[in-house]
């Protein structure tokens, strides 16, 4: 899922015991990897960058299994390491989540918080297949309709199957060749690119997905792994709504319980029981008394629930939450939330424009949200009969509705709306299911105990998956943990520039 953990470690004895995924007609061979090419480095297209970054495309097989069918360019983005020549330690690749999410505007936006690693790495990231520049999936700018509000299960699914359509026609060509699976195979061709013997890598969130399928597709090519805000490897896409729905709820108490014991006060009061039931209310009131925002627009429950999570991703964004919570509440004024929900996308200040050039293609709009459906449906076997009667599917859905609802009266409704995300498209790869100890080494996993988006328990079972984990547990709030705790970083840093890396789940506190 989207840009995210007493943990569960497989010590160094079971790696005795490891197991050899089965045969599989998706893992790569040597005679379907072709030899890498030269990537070919230039300026940056269509946005400010930091000092020395540089941008550049490598041309990947469509289908690793048949290159005969041709190629497409990946984006990738590059800045060179800032210390002394003899202590720079080769690439290390990062992947800032999604799917979805393109890792050139990533590092250009955030690689000041990287900027010890830099010192001894070349801070290296790349727009995987689908998304941003590397040939862009799109579905013609349409979206699906919400499956769990819908009156009519069979107008319901012909609009989801007609959506799936557009995709196909928009983005035909590459569509079929989405999925983690693929990403990670183009992810070797460009270690191999980089001239590196092994990968290193840092992962957050979706991230983390990637991470885990390189490793064991790759076990022997990992060189020093980082994966925070571990995502789950076997959950369904229905149990994965059900838990976000689950952890948003307990991210929202979290914020509350905090909110009820600030010192400016709390629109809703000292009672944190009390101040959920009041942003329940709130939410369902919007929804069929919507406020009216500046443009003119209905500002619903709907909006509000998705600013409210928004803000959850991360502990800096509470006060401002807290305020935009009073507006509402005081004023009928939901400019504060619609904030929270659509963050100014602003640069860094010491970024040079005149590094950038003009941008030729602009990526589609749609492209973060086709992207991150056609990955995770591709990632996942499990699929609803597109045959089954409307009255078969609508029964489904009612018999979700109250274990959402009892997640969380605020977040669950809409997290059931993802539960036919993929209807109307082909099955996905069982290859990540099975991932079971591949042989990897030892690498680092990161989890946070109140992250709204990938719980802790994930980060313990993918540990136990990959067999050769050592578990972070970090004991704060908000969604992945580098850029937010010292003591994180600190383990991490350790890890991927010197090698240290002790046996056993260590943790960190969640308020420093």
């Amino acid at each position: 899922m989207h840009r995210a953990r007493t943990g569960a470690v497989v010590g160094a004895a079971s790696l005795l015991a490891l197991a050899v995924l089965p045969a599989d007609p998706q893992r790569p061979t040597p005679a379907a990897v072709p030899a890498a090419s030269r990537i070919r480095w230039g300026p940056c297209p269509g946005q400010p960058v930091p000092d020395g970054m540089r941008c550049g495309s490598l041309a990947v097989p469509l289908d690793h299994a048949d290159p005969a069918k041709g190629t497409i360019d990946l984006a990738l983005a590059s800045i060179p390491a800032s210390g002394p020549r003899a202590q720079r330690l080769g690439s290390l690749v990062l992947n800032f989540g999604g799917p979805g999410a393109p890792g050139v505007e990533g590092l250009a936006a955030d690689a000041k918080a990287f900027a010890d690693l830099g010192k001894r790495y070349d801070l290296v990231s790349f727009d995987p297949r689908g998304v941003g520049r590397s040939t862009p999936v799109t579905c013609g700018g349409s979206t699906a309709p919400d499956p769990g509000a819908a009156r009519d299960a069979a107008a319901q699914l012909a609009a989801l199957r007609a959506v799936v359509e557009r995709c196909e026609r928009a983005s035909g060509r590459v569509l079929p060749y989405i999925g983690t699976v693929h990403v990670s195979r183009d992810m070797d061709l460009i270690r191999r690119a980089l001239g590196e013997a092994k990968l290193n890598y840092l992962g957050f969130s979706y991230g983390t997905r990637l991470g885990a399928v390189y490793a064991a597709q790759y076990p022997h090519r990992v060189g020093r792994m980082v994966l925070d805000g571990v995502d789950t490897l076997v959950e369904t896409l229905t149990e994965q709504a059900l838990v976000s729905a689950e952890g948003q709820q307990q991210a929202l108490e979290n914020f509350l319980t905090w909110c009820t014991r600030r010192a400016e006060g709390c629109v809703y009061g000292t009672n944190a029981r009390a101040a959920t039931e009041r942003a329940d209310s709130l939410v369902a009131y919007l929804d069929v008394h919507p406020l009216v925002d500046a443009d003119g627009a209905a500002f619903t429950g709907r909006h509000a629930a998705a600013a409210i999570a928004a803000a959850l991703y991360s502990r800096t964004s509470w006060p401002a939450l807290a305020d935009a919570l009073s507006r509402v509440e005081h004023h009928d004024d939901p400019t504060g939330l619609l904030r929270l929900a659509t963050p100014a996308e602003d640069l860094p200040s010491d970024l040079d424009a005149e590094h950038g050039v003009p941008d030729p293609d602009p990526v589609p709009a749609d492209n973060a949200e086709a992207a991150m459906t056609a990955v995770n449906c591709a990632d996942d076997p499990d699929r609803g009969s597109d045959k089954a009667a409307p009255a078969v599917v609508e029964r489904r859905i009612a018999a979700l509705r109250d274990r959402f609802l009892q997640a969380s009266r605020i977040f669950g409704p809409r997290q059931l709306g993802t539960v036919l995300a993929c209807y109307g498209r082909p099955a996905g790869t069982d290859f990540l299911r099975r991932i079971d100890h591949p042989g990897a080494p030892r690498m680092l996993l990161i989890g946070t105990r109140g992250d709204p988006a990938t719980p802790y328990r994930w980060t313990e079972e993918t540990a136990q998956r990959l067999g050769s984990a050592v578990v972070l547990d970090y004991k704060g709030d908000g969604h992945t943990a580098y850029t937010a705790s010292t003591c994180v970083r600190a383990y991490a840093n350790a890890f991927l520039v010197d090698g240290d890396l002790a046996a056993g789940t260590r943790s960190c506190p969640g308020v420093e």
